[in-house]
C-alpha cells in the first residue's frame, strides 16, 4: 500500500471515530503543519495546528487523493492562517499584499486590546444580571437563543428580545465607560477574552 493510500484510510478511519488512527495521522504530519505555522504566528501556534487537523478530519470528504495528504493539509493549513488574520482585522485579507509584520498586534494594538476585554468584563458586571448571563452564555459557551430560552426557562421569542435587549444595553454601557466614547466590539472583544482570561 502507498503512503498516500495509507494516510487517506488512517483520515478516513478518525473521521469514524478512531483515536488511534488520528494520532498516528497527527503525529505524521504533526512537524510540517507546526513548521508551516512557526514563523508566522505568536502564542496562536498550537490553536492554529489543533484548528488545522480539527479541519482536516472535518473535511475528510474533499479529499480524493489526487494530490499527497501533505499537500491538503497544508492548503487547509494555509486557510486556517488567513482565517486566523481575517478575524483578527475584521475583513478579509490578501495575501499577496500583506506580511506578517503588517498582520501582527502591533504593542499598541495589545495594550488596546487588553484595555478592551477589561472593559467588557466591567461593563457586562454593570448591565442587569440577566442580561449579563445572556451575554455570556451567548459570547462564552455559544449558546444559541434556542438554548438561552431553555436555560432561563423562557419562550423563543421572548429570549430573543432577552437577547437583543441584553446587546443594546451592554452596547451603551460599554459607550460610556469607554474612553472617549470610543466603540468597542462587544462580540469580536468577548471572543478574545474567552481564549486569553479563561482559558
Amino acid at each position: 500500500m502507498d503512503e498516500t493510500r495509507s494516510d487517506a484510510e488512517l483520515l478516513q478511519r478518525w473521521g469514524e471515530g478512531s483515536t488511534r488512527a488520528g494520532n498516528e495521522l497527527v503525529e505524521r504530519y504533526f512537524a510540517a503543519v507546526h513548521r508551516f505555522f512557526r514563523n508566522k504566528v505568536g502564542t496562536e501556534l498550537e490553536d492554529l495546528v489543533q484548528q488545522t487537523f480539527l479541519a482536516c478530519v472535518e473535511a475528510r470528504e474533499r479529499f480524493r487523493g489526487e494530490a499527497s495528504f501533505k499537500t491538503f493539509l497544508l492548503a487547509i493549513a494555509r486557510n486556517q492562517l488567513l482565517k486566523h488574520y481575517s478575524q483578527g482585522h475584521r475583513k478579509t485579507v490578501d495575501a499577496e499584499l500583506s506580511s506578517v509584520r503588517d498582520l501582527r498586534t502591533s504593542p499598541t494594538g495589545a495594550i488596546a486590546r487588553r484595555e478592551d476585554q477589561q472593559l467588557l468584563l466591567q461593563a457586562l458586571q454593570q448591565i442587569p444580571l440577566d442580561a449579563q448571563v445572556i451575554l455570556e452564555l451567548v459570547f462564552w459557551d455559544g449558546l444559541d437563543t434556542v438554548e438561552i430560552a431553555a436555560v432561563l426557562n423562557l419562550p423563543l421569542n421572548t429570549a430573543y428580545s432577552r437577547l437583543r435587549r441584553a446587546k443594546l444595553t451592554l452596547r451603551e454601557k460599554l459607550t460610556a465607560l469607554s474612553p472617549e466614547g470610543r466603540v468597542i466590539d462587544a462580540e469580536q472583544t468577548a471572543a478574545a477574552t474567552r481564549k486569553t482570561i479563561f482559558a
